[in-house]
């Protein structure tokens, strides 16, 4: 479809309790929703991801004065020919960061206005759904002023089992030795059958990382996440093999050229581009057909909206299993459950969660539609 306007909505709500990661506190969710307007007034949706410290003006900067002139009166199908184009455009100054976060948001609605132009679901467009449903893990775990720990911890380990959550991913990255304990403790408490990860959101070095791991054997996590900085290659290669746990890392990854040097050094187990960054459908598509040669599984990050979280399901719905096998190991989606004032609001809380899986949407698009008046409420552009 003709592209008549591009629309960038950042939309910002403060927390009412700031939560705290490795790198410091959270005091807000953000997101820019970008919104591509057919020429019959149809419009498509896409999610720019900001990290808990990215002021969300970034991407929207990108859009409004780099990308935007450059799509206005294009067609939507050309998606991959629109991508190429605009990653070149900013290729002196953006191959990476906020200039691909950007792009990433701007792809989605390209591909959301393309499925309700065609009736169909992105998942179809990109070639098929290898499955209808995927097992959901809980994302949560931040820190809080007042907040006492492990006991906290613990306590929401055993809330996300009462509501049907087979897995879930700690927060850590907090000194060795509080880690270690930490994790120790909601091990314990959920007992070896849930899937229990860790997210140290690049808090260490080589050397401590080894040792957390070492120590860490016995409570059989599913996988370390960034236990140390996104640059570090060598340093992933090397903890690869300390463990029979994965080692997994990948959403400061920005599309197939940096990813190809990470899978040619045999630094991961797992890769976790998250869609709403690093590329949006039209780069992860090809993303995920490096990892694929490589045999190597890829489990998206995701931690947005109800935008981003629709969008990644589409996604991981055309996800095929490496390797195709009668009982495979399926690709998992990360369910961020910290507080956030407009998640699933946005999406008129249009995502079905059953018996610890996540409903794949069938419906156009990305399967939701988005509801304007929660847009305005939190809109600060």
């Amino acid at each position: 479809m003709k592209i008549k306007n591009v629309i960038t909505h950042v939309i910002t709500a403060d927390l009412e309790v700031p939560f705290k990661f490795s790198q410091g506190y959270c005091y807000q969710r953000s997101s820019v929703i970008v919104e591509v307007v057919g020429a019959d007034g149809t419009s498509g949706f896409g999610e720019c991801m900001c990290h808990g410290q990215q002021p969300p003006q970034l991407a929207a900067a990108f859009i409004d004065h780099c990308y935007r002139d450059l799509v206005i009166g294009e067609n939507s199908l050309d998606a991959e020919v629109l991508w190429e184009r605009l990653y070149n455009r900013v290729r002196p100054f953006g191959q990476m960061g906020s200039a691909i976060n950007a792009l990433s948001g701007l792809d989605i609605a390209f591909w959301d206005l393309n499925g309700k132009e065609l009736g169909q679901p992105v998942s179809r467009l990109l070639g098929g759904r290898f499955r209808e449903r995927v097992t959901a893990y809980a994302t949560g775990f931040y820190r809080t002023a007042d907040g006492v720990y492990p006991e906290d911890a613990v306590k929401e380990a055993r809330s996300y089992v009462e509501a049907g959550f087979k897995g879930m991913k700690l927060k850590v990255g907090f000194l060795p030795e509080v880690d270690i304990k930490y994790i120790r403790a909601v091990r314990k408490a959920v007992g070896p059958d849930i899937m229990l990860m860790a997210d140290f959101n690049y808090a260490y070095n080589q050397s401590v990382a080894r040792r957390i791991i070492m120590e860490l054997e016995p409570e059989k996590l599913h996988f370390f996440e960034e236990l140390i900085t996104p640059e570090d290659i060598e340093g992933y290669r090397a903890l690869r093999n300390l463990t029979s746990s994965y080692i997994a890392a990948g959403e400061c990854l920005f599309g197939k050229i940096a990813l190809k040097n990470w899978l040619e050094a045999g630094a991961l187990d797992i890769y976790q581009p998250d869609l709403c960054s690093c590329g949006g459908f039209t780069e992860c598509k090809k993303m995920a057909a490096l990892t694929q040669a490589y045999n190597t599984m890829m489990i998206p990050h995701v931690w947005g909206s109800g935008v981003g979280l629709a969008a990644s399901l589409q996604f991981i719905a055309s996800l095929s299993n490496t390797p195709m096998a009668d009982t495979p190991v399926e690709p998992l989606l990360e369910y961020d459950r910290s507080s956030h004032p407009f998640r699933l609001d946005l999406i008129y809380d249009g995502l079905d969660f059953v018996d610890g899986d996540m409903i794949i949407p069938d419906k156009p698009g990305i399967g939701v539609e988005v509801n304007r008046t929660v847009l305005e409420k939190y809109k600060v552009n």
